[in-house]
């Protein structure tokens, strides 16, 4: 089980489907344009998984970047995070998160940060198991 950096075109595309299974709000001819840009302005690092069983599409991906704040210091944020259905259970998102834990000790952050969807109660347990606990509510104001 090994974690690739999706930094060109060809392994961004192989994890859209993993992307759209988080975030099927979005269209997917926008994924890539805006992966690429995120990746150019934010510092957004996108890393995945491949399954044995399918060469030609990522099993599990996690998006994450660099913040530093006032309340937390410098620390790795974890954008995105999603194993497709089918692979689910096979200790992906795990294998991710220490990828990501063992970058962020390397590098001195402070902590690793996540927000999940209030009714995820699946990522809940994983994250929970993990080590992470619940720091804060997020709250949202919708502009448009």
């Amino acid at each position: 089980m090994q974690v690739h950096y999706a930094n060109e075109d060809e392994q961004i595309n192989a994890c859209i489907d993993a992307i759209l299974a988080l975030r099927p709000q979005l269209k997917r001819e926008e994924v890539l344009p805006q992966v690429k840009e995120m990746q150019e302005t934010d510092g957004y690092m996108l890393v995945y998984i491949m399954d044995e069983s399918d060469s030609s599409r990522a099993a599990a991906i996690a998006g994450f970047r660099r913040l530093n704040k006032l309340l937390g210091g410098p620390h790795f944020y974890i954008d995105d995070l999603s194993t497709l259905p089918e692979f689910q259970g096979k200790g992906y998102a795990r294998k991710l998160l220490d990828h990501i834990r063992e970058l962020a000790v390397k590098q001195g952050m402070q902590s690793v940060r996540l927000s999940s969807g209030h009714g995820n109660k699946t990522a809940h347990r994983l994250y929970l198991n993990y080590g992470f606990y619940i720091s804060a509510h997020n709250f949202m104001l919708p502009l448009q």
